[in-house]
């Protein structure tokens, strides 16, 4: 099953957002972790004010907002791999 992993910070709207979005596209096909950007001084400068920021496996999807189109494709991508 897909990981995908939201780079955040505490009460940051557009996280939020990108969230809930990405949870309802998702809809169980994926997992979906949340990792604080400030819990670590490397994810701070490499994300700084980036946030939210979308991965998978290492790559980045996209930032700022949901690319449904390349999650869409990463959903297909793993289904076929099934």
């Amino acid at each position: 099953m897909l990981e995908f992993t939201i780079f955040s910070r505490p009460d940051c709207h557009l996280c939020d957002i990108l969230h809930q979005e990405l949870e309802h596209l998702c809809a169980g096909r994926a997992k979906i972790s949340i990792v604080d950007i400030d819990s670590r001084p490397e994810w701070q400068m490499q994300y700084g004010s980036l946030i939210p920021v979308l991965s998978c496996a290492g790559e980045e999807i996209c930032r700022y907002r949901l690319d449904h189109k390349a999650v869409i494709d990463y959903l297909n991508k793993d289904a076929l791999l099934i």
